[in-house]
């Protein structure tokens, strides 16, 4: 290992730490080229990478970690790194990956969504540091301030033969279906974040391959400099192709309880462990390797499960919801520590009390779970989600396998 100690570069070259980031799985593509990426983090030279993120919902999940984590990595090399919050892209609303217009966001609702998201990747990232922090950044410092003619000459980079590429676009036209024109702009909006920041790197999902090329056309013509672009793994399901995804609530995220978040992964399908091993924690590959070869594939889940766990909570919560784990699912039992809440007594709709309890995110989402059999009042199924039931002091409310609440009235 060697340290370039010239001045403010002060990167470590380390030629096992940069392989073991380049090929641990989590990189689908590097733009030129890969091997003109590790010459470049070998030589030494320090150098500023971002990620965007759109805050268009409240919830960030393990998919999205990853990228955190990868960064966090790359900023303990020595080099600059910045989050960027899109809280001016958001109120536009990004087509990738969409076959529809997505919702486009106020100011206020973006507001709330990016304080929360802060909150959640503070255990991804050393914040604290004195030396190298990450920064955190808002596109709308800039964004807004663009005019009229600002915008004309941005557009002048790009014909609509370019944009009009884009796979969700292409689908779009052949299903006769809207493209809204400030749609068009988003690519062009992204695209200037990179000359805003005056980035050398932009780390992207697969799905913003194209926003982030489009950087790298600007700041050919506007600066005359080059940017790499990382694209990393959305983590999809091999089997189903699915992904996890903050919009539609699928996935493993990062704002859930310990005890949630540890029965979320334990939910995840075995295909998806080598996967979330390998981009959601920090062990070996090798010993990833090793612990994939158990037999039992609920040991090796329990595993992935308490290291996750471990990452955002530390050892001993981690701990706690193992156990919570094993005696509410395995073994079937009421767990001794049930939250207990407050209501007036009287008679309640189920639909209105599992929402007003939070052990469901909306009123459909009850129904569902009462259709599904999943609630359970004092161990009796609740079959009938239109008949209004009473509620008793001390009646212990039920939901799927791992949730309790504890009536006080």
């Amino acid at each position: 290992m060697s340290k370039n100690s010239n001045g403010a570069n002060n990167t470590i070259v380390d030629h096992k730490k940069i392989d073991e980031i380049l090929d641990r799985g989590m990189i689908v593509e590097i733009l030129p080229s890969k091997d003109e990426f590790r010459n470049k983090l070998l030589s030494g030279e320090k150098m500023r990478f971002y990620i965007g993120f759109d805050a268009t919902a409240p919830n960030l999940h393990l998919s999205h970690a990853k990228n955190f984590m990868f960064l966090e990595k790359i900023r303990k090399l020595g080099h600059e790194v910045i989050v960027l919050f899109g809280d001016f892209t958001a109120t536009i609303g990004d087509p990738s990956d969409k076959d529809s217009i997505r919702k486009r966001l106020s100011r206020e609702e973006v507001a709330v969504n990016v304080k929360k998201w802060r909150g959640v990747i503070k255990p991804l990232m050393d914040f604290e540091d004195k030396n190298n922090p990450p920064k955190i950044m808002y596109n709308g410092d800039w964004l807004r301030k663009l005019n009229l003619e600002d915008l004309v000459g941005l557009a002048s980079n790009f014909t609509v033969q370019q944009i009009l590429e884009r796979d969700m676009f292409q689908k779009r036209l052949k299903e006769n279906k809207p493209i809204y024109l400030h749609e068009f702009l988003y690519p062009l909006m992204q695209g200037y974040d990179s000359v805003a920041m005056d980035v050398d790197v932009e780390v992207c999902g697969t799905d913003q391959i194209f926003n982030a090329l489009a950087g790298r056309t600007l700041l050919k013509k506007l600066k005359n400099k080059d940017k790499y672009v990382v694209a990393l793994t959305l983590m999809e399901n091999p089997k189903t192709g699915e992904m996890m995804s903050k919009s539609r609530g699928v996935g493993v995220f990062l704002d859930a309880s310990p005890d949630d978040m540890y029965g979320q992964i334990m939910a995840q399908p075995d295909e998806m462990l080598e996967i979330l091993f390998t981009n959601n924690t920090y062990l070996p590959l090798d010993e990833i390797k090793n612990i994939l070869e158990q037999e039992n594939p609920r040991d090796v889940k329990m595993r992935l499960a308490l290291e996750i766990a471990k990452i955002f909570y530390g050892d001993d919560a981690a701990q706690k919801a193992e156990r919570y784990f094993i005696k509410t699912v395995q073994k079937k039992e009421t767990p001794d520590d049930i939250e207990e809440i407050k209501i007036k007594a009287g008679e309640y709709a189920p639909l209105e009390l599992l929402a007003l309890l939070k052990l469901a995110s909306s009123k459909n989402d009850a129904k569902r779970l009462i259709e599904q059999g999943a609630v359970k009042i004092d161990n009796k199924t609740l079959t009938d989600w239109r008949k209004k039931i009473i509620v008793k002091d001390s009646d212990i409310i039920k939901v799927g396998k791992r949730k309790f609440v504890k009536i006080a009235v």
